[in-house]
């Protein structure tokens, strides 16, 4: 198989996963509210672009996606749980995605 072709399959079995937000931890959920509300959030990269090198969500334009930290407890550092959400209005993201480990996987969160 084709590395161009394995990508494409990766990209759209990644881009059907999906999770209920109320599935996701608590602190996804307060990160969510957070999202949508504008902040204030607890760390310095959240709302900073993400880039999708991973290729892993829909190919859009560059800037396109945020990323925001799901703090995880007991992590020294912000762990490797993030939403990342995409849209012109961050406030209000056409589509947000979770991972809990730091972007080799993305689930689609639906409410």
């Amino acid at each position: 198989m084709s590395g161009g072709l394995q990508a494409k399959n990766t990209e759209a079995a990644d881009a059907a996963a999906t999770v209920s937000l109320a599935q996701l931890p608590a602190e996804a959920r307060k990160t969510d509210a957070l999202i949508r509300s504008g902040g204030p959030f607890p760390y310095r990269k959240d709302g900073t672009v993400f880039g999708n090198r991973e290729r892993l969500l829909p190919k859009k334009a560059r800037g396109h996606y945020r990323e925001y930290t799901v703090p995880t407890p007991g992590s020294r550092d912000r762990g490797a749980r993030r939403i990342v959400c995409g849209g012109e209005r961050p406030t209000e993201p056409e589509a947000c995605y979770y991972t809990g480990d730091h972007y080799a996987s993305f689930a689609r969160i639906v409410k």
